[in-house]
């Protein structure tokens, strides 16, 4: 008897279709979603050298990628803009502009999807501020979050005007769900959802992100990015945007956060996301690319963890890649 309850395990994982059968944790291209750039003023797009298969793209190109990812059965894609370097200024001015790159590649992806793929916008100031943070920076240099709350909030209003399904505050501004809730609402976006980044870590694995969306920042985000040390306190950030209204939470990074992804998926009554940042998709294309590892199965591996630790969303670099493997 002892010796039929140790082979029960092994029963199931006999052949490809067995584990299939019996896998307690699927990838569905759904529950998946590609992060996008899309840069002014180019006419081709530009390959990112530390982003291997990522690209800065035209508006034309983007719109393209959009249908690919509907075709491919993705759940939606989140789009970042990269703006002429001299349209930055201290207050991000462009993330707000009818004409800024982000908001046109809002209205072009929607206007090319319409509602069959989940468009995302971010929102935040740091790819169109001149010294590179997330909200505006006071005469002691510091993030003066109140100020960064009203531009937030028109940042939103006009993403959504632009077709935005959903804004993603990532700036990790206190009080950023509640005021850009009330602006949206306030402007008759009431069916216009939020993603928080509401557990957003300074990493040291956002290095080939800075690179894409060409950042100005000099020194560091880490008085109001959360300390990596930190893990009881993901669940209060989480919890503070969740009574704020925020309609989706976020973790970020995703791979070296499982833990804070887990324990936000374990009090979370809203659905949970993760974000496989720059440097973690790096790192497995940098070693496919020397042999050292099978670059496709390691991705499939790594996203699945993220979603057995309990995102329900899973943004990735590999998202299409992923999706089309499965078809």
């Amino acid at each position: 008897m002892t010796h039929d309850l140790h082979r029960r395990p092994r029963r199931l994982r006999t052949t490809p279709a067995m584990r299939r059968l019996v896998a307690e944790t699927r990838l569905d291209p759904a529950g998946l979603v590609l992060p996008m750039f899309v840069q002014e003023g180019i006419s081709q797009p530009v390959d990112l050298e530390s982003l291997p298969g990522v690209c800065r793209h035209t508006l034309d190109s983007v719109a393209r990628a959009a249908a690919q990812a509907v075709e491919a059965g993705l759940g939606g894609v989140m789009l970042f803009g990269v703006p002429d370097e001299p349209k930055k200024d201290a207050t991000g001015s462009a993330a707000t502009a009818e004409d800024g790159i982000l908001n046109l590649a809002l209205a072009r992806v929607r206007q090319e999807v319409g509602d069959d793929l989940v468009v995302m916008a971010d929102t935040c100031l740091d790819e169109f501020t001149d010294h590179g943070h997330c909200g505006v920076v006071d005469a002691h240099g510091r993030v003066d979050n109140d100020a960064t709350l009203d531009l937030y909030m028109a940042q939103a209003v006009a993403q959504a005007r632009a077709g935005a399904h959903v804004v993603s505050p990532s700036g990790m501004m206190d009080g950023q769900v509640g005021a850009i809730r009330e602006a949206l609402d306030a402007d008759g976006f009431t069916d216009v959802s939020i993603l928080a980044y509401a557990a957003k870590y300074a990493s040291a694995f956002y290095g080939p992100f800075r690179e894409a969306v060409a950042c100005s920042l000099h020194g560091d985000r880490k008085s109001y990015q959360m300390d990596p040390a930190n893990r009881r306190e993901g669940v209060l950030e989480a919890e503070l945007d969740i009574a704020e209204g925020a309609d989706m939470v976020m973790v970020k990074p995703a791979g070296y956060y499982l833990d804070v992804l887990a324990d936000v998926a374990q009090i979370s009554s809203v659905p949970v996301a993760a974000y496989q940042v720059s440097g973690e998709y790096a790192m497995i294309q940098a070693a496919s690319q020397r042999g050292w590892i099978d670059g496709p199965a390691a991705l499939e591996e790594s996203v699945l963890a993220i979603h057995r630790a309990g995102a329900d969303i899973v943004l990735t670099y590999a998202a299409l890649d992923l999706a089309q493997r499965r078809r």
